[in-house]
């Protein structure tokens, strides 16, 4: 099997996987408790919480979650004031959004171009005094296109609005930008664990809590916290510095690899070319059946779209907002690829996608 679907998860890091055992195996204490056992499992924490904020803005505080989903309710629903947001966000934000919007809140949603990427006239018109928040993805998770953040930041503190950033598919490869007020991130995106996120609070913005029971993780997340999932995140996401530059040139190999051989082929690039994450591809042929694809390369994983969509029956809103119409929405594949490619495999993989799709006419 040639694993081509990264945005839906990243393989687990053999070295997270070596740090959490010991805390699965042969450690049971809870964090939270105050005699040896216990105080040695909230060093653990502790750790893991350091080196997940080393790939953050100074001045703030990481505070670990159930994972990224949890991470933007808290954020969205702990705050007051009008939301302004992309209509490309992930559903985590924009299901939120809808439920804010029920409860009286009000809500703006932006549209993006034909690119990808939101018009900024647009959002400085709709990021006006009353704003509360603004929320917007770093790294857009079916089309890879970055968001100008700093930007949109800067026009949320001129309305005194915080600003939310995404930052799942982004953490450990993009910079985040240190006007950021909060920061939702995800371990199993960047070779750690399922189960465990962060939410990333600038010092001084304390949103309401989401969960109740205890408080446990300042500013007020209750719940008992993982210290092996813990552990596993922050060995992720130390690796992500410390073999970032090696990623970095491999994932640039490989979409060269992969550009040069779709753009012989009858593909489109849905999305931006530039600015974007270069582990992300969303392609478009023109009358692909998808399924069929799928099932004539059943030992390839790539996607159709969102993971968390899979199964609605409905094509992505990411590319319907872009300008795809249904057909052509449903006529695009998503092929995400990273540290754990093998070139080899991967090229032979691309070669099959692209005999396979020419097959079909």
């Amino acid at each position: 099997m040639t694993y081509l679907d990264y945005q839906a998860t990243t393989p687990l890091a053999p070295e997270a996987l070596e740090a959490m055992l010991p805390w699965l195996r042969d450690q049971h204490a809870n964090p939270h408790s105050s005699h040896r056992p216990g105080r040695a499992a909230r060093a653990a924490v502790e750790v893991a919480r350091d080196r997940v904020a080393a790939l953050l803005p100074a001045g703030g505080r990481v505070a670990f979650t159930s994972g990224a989903t949890e991470a933007l309710n808290w954020a969205i629903k702990g705050t007051t004031g009008g939301i302004v947001t992309l209509a490309t966000e992930h559903a985590a934000v924009l299901d939120t959004v809808a439920a804010e919007a029920a409860r009286g809140r009000a809500v703006t949603i932006l549209p993006v171009g034909r690119d990808g990427l939101v018009d900024l006239d647009a959002a400085r018109a709709a990021i006006v005094p009353g704003t509360g928040l603004v929320a917007a993805m770093l790294v857009n998770n079916e089309i890879g296109v970055i968001q100008p953040i700093a930007a949109l930041a800067e026009m949320a503190h001129a309305a005194s609005a915080l600003m939310l950033c995404d930052a799942v598919q982004g953490y450990g490869r993009v910079d985040i930008p240190a006007t950021c007020d909060l920061v939702a991130m995800s371990a199993h995106k960047v070779h750690g664990p399922k189960g465990i996120g962060a939410l990333w609070l600038r010092d001084g913005v304390v949103p309401a809590p989401l969960l109740h029971g205890g408080g446990q993780e300042a500013p007020g997340r209750s719940g008992t916290l993982s210290p092996a999932l813990c552990a596993g995140f922050g060995v992720a996401a130390g690796l992500m510095t410390s073999l970032g530059e090696n990623d970095a040139t491999l994932i640039a190999r490989l979409r060269d690899i992969a550009m040069a051989a779709f753009g012989a082929g009858g593909w489109r690039l849905n999305g931006a070319e530039a600015p974007r994450y270069r582990g992300n591809l969303n392609l478009y042929r023109p009358g692909l059946d998808v399924a069929r694809l799928m099932s004539d390369c059943r030992d390839l994983a790539f996607s159709a779209g969102s993971a968390c969509a899979s199964g609605s029956g409905r094509s992505s809103h990411v590319l319907r907002a872009i300008g795809l119409d249904e057909a052509a929405a449903r006529s695009s594949i998503r092929i995400g690829f990273g540290r754990y490619t093998e070139t080899g495999g991967f090229t032979a993989a691309i070669e099959r996608l692209i005999a396979a799709a020419g097959a079909q006419r």
